[in-house]
């Protein structure tokens, strides 16, 4: 869905269930790292609403009908990305552990 609405350049996206009070095995917690050319000019939540509505409906859904309950963005454009090509880093979930 992503490639298909931003045609990045790059992209990444990566489960971070493991470091939240999930259920063992869950995929509710994800970081994406998008670069595309269509943020050029667009604050950063323009882009991270752009993300949004490329996952449609899986923003919407519950975690157990296969829905998305944690999103950590970072959208770039190619010329951010070429200054700065690191992601954004994730904190641990404040109940992990607990």
């Amino acid at each position: 869905m992503l490639r298909e609405k931003l045609s990045p350049e790059h992209l990444e996206v990566v489960n971070e269930s493991h470091m939240h009070s999930v259920a063992k095995g869950s995929e509710t917690h994800f970081k994406v790292v998008v670069v595309s050319p269509l943020f050029e000019g667009m604050s950063a939540v323009k882009r991270h609403q752009l993300v949004y509505g490329a996952l449609g409906e899986m923003m919407g859904k519950k975690p157990s009908q296969g829905g998305i309950h944690a999103l950590a963005i970072t959208s770039r454009t190619p010329a951010e990305w070429a200054a700065s090509p690191e992601a954004n880093v994730s904190p641990l979930c404040a109940s992990k552990g607990k």
